[in-house]
């Protein structure tokens, strides 16, 4: 399933149908090392400090934002419920992760240990009273979009004396990785396209965060394989599946709506931000295949004209019912909607690549600063991306812009793509074809501009962005 390079150090081997609570007895991974690394913390912290920007503006945001006040007091619950069950009480999941998150953040750039201490209480409450996620078909987006946010919070203060590892350890994969790891083998007993692109990018989302904070090679190793080859339509070559001659790349979900296209780039990005930091490169996998699809998603996004291939998808649960559903043309968009997604992809490709992404990197220009959960509207789909961009993926370009990423101890950066490297679960049942989701509810220039938008922060920009997140979440 995977291949490894060969100077990467020791081979990552393939997963087959490994429990996903299988955890190596020694750390094959870098920590931290998810959404941010080590090194990705001290910049932070020293931009800000220099009053550098845009990285005061991006700062800005977070201490504004509520959830990032020390003292926030959880409210941990013993089960979780999504789309069914009594209560519907999944935003208070959510809000609690988004206030450990950042919490957490805020600690690291300027030293407030309270901030540490806040984002520790969090997650010890909920890892020791959580024992389920359940619902209808949105218990696995419940699973997959928290499951990978708690980790990456929890990343942040792994080491802090009073954070119980062993126990959110645990947590992470008992309730959320077997949930989004049988999603991923299953599909909830529907056909394969029944679920939109989205659904498998929160599920690979979960399946690869908490592999890399349980120390889980199989776990990563199932992951990444998905992502390059699996069956579902989150695997790059389905929700990218047309790659044109003008460097762009129809994505799949712009045939749908703005909203769950825009969270699509979002989570593909988050997968391959994780993966790169473990030293896979999946940003650069297929010839940069995501950076075309994310160059599609954001001209379209500014209201520019895109090309759509008219693609059927079958629906329906196996066995059961059955149907077909044909996305003819790119939806329309409305041009002032964001999500925080823009600033990881656009430096990624820009700053470590030194590679052409003008789409991106404008959008990303209009799009700073980037906030997180609580400043894009009160519902659940302003709270699917963790956010701060701005702050926290902001980097200066590389002199080696073309190194691959450097794996972590005992991983390697495989790669199957043929060229060279650029840079099971535990098993739930299967619902009726009731819960099945199918009704679910110039790169100079544009950075020169970021600059000039954060300068105007305070300004006309911030109160034109207040309805932005106004559309739902992941479905």
């Amino acid at each position: 399933m995977l291949k490894a390079t060969g100077a990467a150090g020791v081979a990552v081997t393939a997963a087959t149908a490994l429990p996903a609570t299988a955890v190596a007895a020694d750390s094959a991974f870098a920590h931290p090392g998810l959404l941010h690394t080590g090194a990705d913390l001290a910049r932070m912290a020293a931009k800000v400090k220099a009053g550098a920007a845009p990285y005061t503006a991006g700062f800005a945001k977070l201490t504004a934002n509520r959830h990032a006040q020390s003292g926030w007091t959880p409210k941990p619950q013993a089960t979780v419920y999504r789309g069914a069950g009594s209560p519907q009480n999944y935003a208070t999941l959510y809000n609690d992760i988004h206030a450990a998150y950042q919490n957490a953040l805020r600690y690291h750039v300027s030293g407030d240990s309270a901030h540490a201490d806040t984002a520790v209480a969090i997650l010890n409450a909920w890892s020791g009273k959580l024992t389920s996620v359940e619902g209808t078909a949105d218990r696995f987006l419940a699973a997959g979009l928290y499951g990978y946010q708690f980790a990456n919070a929890a990343e942040l203060v792994r080491d802090h004396p009073d954070f119980d590892l062993s126990r959110f350890q645990d947590m992470l994969t008992k309730v959320f990785a077997p949930l989004s790891d049988d999603f991923l083998v299953r599909h909830n007993g529907a056909v394969v396209t029944n679920y939109w692109t989205n659904w498998d990018l929160c599920a690979m989302a979960c399946v690869l965060a908490t592999g890399i904070f349980c120390d889980d090679k199989a776990q990563v190793a199932r992951a990444v394989d998905y992502f390059k080859h699996g069956d579902g339509l989150g695997a790059i070559r389905h929700a990218i599946p047309v790659v044109s001659g003008d460097g762009l790349a129809e994505w799949l979900e712009a045939g749908r709506d703005q909203g769950h296209a825009l969270l699509g780039v979002g989570l593909m990005g988050t997968f391959c931000e994780m993966a790169w930091n473990q030293g896979y490169d999946l940003y650069g996998y297929d010839d940069s295949r995501f950076l075309k699809g994310a160059q599609y998603v954001a001209k379209w996004s500014m209201g520019g004209e895109v090309s759509y291939t008219a693609n059927t998808r079958a629906k329906g649960a196996i066995g059961g019912w059955s149907g077909r559903e044909t996305a003819s043309a790119a939806a329309g968009v409305d041009p002032v909607m964001t999500r925080p997604v823009w600033a990881m992809i656009a430096n990624h490709y820009t700053k470590r690549r030194g590679l052409p992404a003008s789409y991106v990197t404008r959008i990303a220009a209009k799009s700073s600063p980037e906030g997180g959960g609580g400043d894009y509207g009160p519902n659940s789909g302003g709270y699917d991306q963790l956010g701060f961009g701005t702050l926290a993926f902001t980097r200066d370009r590389v002199a080696d812009t073309g190194a691959s990423p450097v794996p972590a101890a005992g991983a390697s950066a495989p790669s199957d793509s043929g060229a060279r490297p650029r840079t099971g679960g535990t098993a739930s049942p299967a619902t009726g074809a009731q819960d099945l989701a199918a009704t679910g509810s110039d790169d100079i220039i544009g950075w020169s501009a970021a600059a000039g938008i954060t300068a105007v922060a305070g300004g006309l920009l911030l109160l034109r962005r207040r309805d932005r997140g106004r559309r739902g979440g992941a479905e």
